[in-house]
């Protein structure tokens, strides 16, 4: 029997064949080597590192619960660069290299960054320090030791602060690092930040810093979280995180956001000399700075540092994973200069990660919504890296055969990166014989079903599509933000779904009533009706959000606006040939064929007839007909038009792409040449402008009229 969202298509690969299937699926960094493969091989590598490095982006940036350290994410990250520089004709301006950080948010205002906020490279050793600082000197022409300051790398979300004339103009995300979203409601409920500078300080100034959340705080919340019947958090940067990006700051303010400033972006000022001064400035004039600062006169009294505060960080209130490294006189940042997602005058070096020693009480298998089984490791709760750590992935078969590990062994656990629970290795001298061997299950620890392993791949799994193990996470990627964004759906109500019979697929979800969730724990009939009414919503939610929501093996939320700007809606979709989908720009044969495979699946086909007929309308607000044409009648043409809040039909730039199809000219800000304002949730100032300006102000219900009355 085939799974239900997850076409087997590794041992159909196109001409490739299974040979070409075996060496790229799944493997990590390590394990291919670049200057080996053909340019077939690498086209199919580079497809698969670009879905996998986009769901890693979207789990850390977006969802805040990564799987995998910054280390490994580095890994991905260097192979696809060096595939892509190997094959030239293979790059795409929308590969994960070409970015930096998260994409913005869907439901929030935007704001361009004048001076870029590019992420910081990655050091893990001094060696790869002391390579920093010859790197530095050789572009400089130098042999002199460079100075440098050294400071504390907050584990937190980078922000921006923008002031004119003192007074505080908005406060914005990193984002993609050429926009952010526009968090001023929430950065206005931190403490730390001044809503008005009381020193003499003209024009803009723009200050950044790390938003972050203290770990005794972090602690309280959360437990305050899971005592309403939420889910809590895994640790103090995904909290923060997920804080910031509430449309509500009433919550934000009951969770005790900190800031430290660390430097300025965009200033009509002149600035000192040395970073070491702006550090003290910005502290003069009211901005909290980490005291924890200092100025090396060389890379060898950085590393002095890094040897320091290894220990010490323990020590501290709040998390931080590394240093950041930073060339001190600031007239030698032009000349240094950037690459494409990085600043090559600083470098952040990374804490290696906190290890304990526990015993391995059992192992216990998980199913996915792939149906692919992974081995976790239940273990004696050791405190590890500022939480308690109870659980943690042994991700294979072969990993577990490779460690040897075995139930009752006392073992060595890491976080990676500070975040991810893993099994390291196993003390085999502390074995007194009485430890178990584990025996990898040959059925479904959930439905009991067959577990199958590919040829092409380490994983097992489980090939019954109606496993509920498979449903529930499949039920939780469908109700996720880049899918159908249904708030309230999380994990322990999904599990009484499923453990009751109310959903048996996805479609039971369209279903379900108020009185039913009414009686399930930790929901009050005021809950119950908040999540049917999420739910009867989602039927609305844009054709690509649906698209990925169904979890289409390889098709990433990217993938599905791919599709959607092809393919008018589900119908034409269906009928695509292999060839229609392979031509599509940033797809390959892989991706085509796993599309192709979905559709002709009648488990799938059946489930797709099933939410049709519960009432999942999907509109395509992406599709993009062969020929573009610009429409020179109708409410848009000639007309200038401003946006302001958020809408939930779509994005921003598909909003502004539908208004200058139609003729008409979209601008940032309300003039007394603005035509109409267009108003989603929680405008901003533009509309009390345009209130005084007279301008004609329409919703998103008008707005939307307006576009269906003026069809392209």
């Amino acid at each position: 029997m085939g799974d239900l969202f997850d076409s087997e298509v590794e041992g159909n690969a196109g001409a490739r064949g299974k040979d070409l299937a075996k060496k790229n699926k799944g493997k990590s960094a390590e394990q291919n080597s670049p200057a080996q493969l053909t340019r077939d091989e690498a086209a199919a590598r580079i497809q698969w590192l670009r879905s996998e490095i986009e769901r890693h982006n979207r789990l850390y940036y977006i969802e805040a619960r990564p799987e995998i350290s910054d280390r490994e994410y580095d890994l991905l990250v260097q192979e696809l660069a060096e595939l892509e520089r190997r094959f030239p004709d293979l790059r795409s301006p929308d590969s994960p290299t070409e970015r930096v950080g998260e994409r913005p948010i869907e439901g929030f205002e935007q704001v361009v960054h004048e001076v870029p906020m590019l992420s910081i490279s990655n050091a893990y050793s001094h060696g790869e320090l002391r390579e920093f600082d010859a790197r530095i000197k050789r572009l400089l022409g130098t042999q002199s030791d460079i100075e440098y300051v050294v400071e504390l790398k907050i584990d937190g979300v980078a922000c921006t602060l923008m002031y004119e004339d003192g007074k505080l103009v908005y406060g914005a995300t990193r984002g993609d690092g050429m926009r952010g979203d526009i968090i001023t409601h929430n950065v206005l409920t931190i403490r730390d930040v001044p809503r008005k500078i009381e020193a003499n300080v003209r024009g803009r100034l723009e200050v950044r810093g790390e938003v972050y959340m203290d770990k005794a705080d972090f602690e309280r919340v959360n437990a305050q979280i899971v005592a309403e019947g939420g889910e809590p958090f895994a640790n103090p940067r995904n909290l923060t995180a997920g804080t910031l990006k509430l449309l509500d700051p009433s919550i934000t303010a009951k969770r005790p956001l900190r800031m430290f400033h660390y430097a300025v972006g965009v200033c009509d000022m002149p600035l000192p000399e040395f970073h070491s001064d702006v550090l003290k400035w910005l502290s003069k004039i009211g901005f909290r700075v980490n005291p924890h600062w200092s100025v090396c006169s060389s890379i060898e009294e950085v590393i002095e540092k890094t040897i320091e505060w290894e220990p010490r960080r323990k020590e501290l209130p709040y998390g931080t994973d590394g240093l950041v490294i930073k060339v001190n006189q600031r007239s030698l940042w032009e000349k240094l200069g950037t690459t494409a997602k990085s600043p090559r005058y600083m470098v952040a070096y990374k804490f290696s990660a906190e290890q304990a020693v526990t015993r391995l009480l059992d192992i216990q298998c998980q199913v996915g919504r792939t149906g692919v089984v992974t081995p976790v490791a239940i273990l004696e709760p050791v405190f590890l890296a500022g939480t308690t750590v109870s659980r943690a992935t042994l991700h294979n078969a072969d990993e577990i055969k490779r460690l040897d590990v075995r139930i009752g062994d006392q073992v060595v656990v890491e976080k990676a990166g500070d975040i991810i629970p893993k099994v390291v290795r196993v003390l085999t001298s502390l074995r007194t014989g009485k430890e178990i061997p584990f025996k990898f299950p040959t059925t479904c620890p959930v439905c009991g079903a067959p577990l199958a392993k590919s040829d092409y791949e380490v994983a097992i799994r489980c090939v019954n599509a109606s496993c509920p193990g498979q449903l529930r996470e499949r039920i939780l990627h469908y109700a996720s933000r880049d899918a159908m964004d249904i708030e309230g759906l999380g994990e322990v109500l999904v599990n009484q779904l499923v453990e009751r019979g109310l959903v048996k697929d996805l479609a039971d979800l369209y279903h379900v009533t108020v009185d039913q969730l009414a009686q399930l724990e930790r929901m009050g009939r005021k809950s119950a009706e908040n999540v049917v009414r999420e739910i009867e919503e989602s039927k609305d939610r844009p054709f690509h959000n649906f698209l990925f929501g169904l979890g289409i093996r390889h098709i990433g939320a990217a993938a599905a606006k791919l599709l959607a700007q092809k393919f008018p809606d589900l119908d034409a979709l269906q009928k695509a040939s292999r060839e229609q989908l392979a031509a599509i720009e940033g797809f390959g044969d892989v991706m085509a064929e796993s599309v192709y495979q979905f559709f002709r699946n009648e488990q799938n086909r059946e489930l797709l007839r099933r939410l049709k007929a519960a009432g999942v309308k999907a509109p395509n607000v992406l599709w993009q007909p062969a020929e573009k044409k610009t429409i020179m009648t109708g409410p848009f043409a000639g007309k200038t038009v401003v946006l302001t809040g958020a809408l939930s039909s779509m994005s921003r730039d598909e909003a502004k792409r539908q208004i200058e199809m139609r003729g008409g000219k979209v601008t940032d800000s309300v003039s007394s040449k603005t035509s109409m304002l267009i108003v989603g949730q929680d405008p901003g100032s533009k509309l009390e402008k345009a209130r005084k300006l007279g301008i004609p102000i329409y919703n998103e219900e008008q707005f939307l009229e307006m576009l269906r009355a003026t069809p392209i």
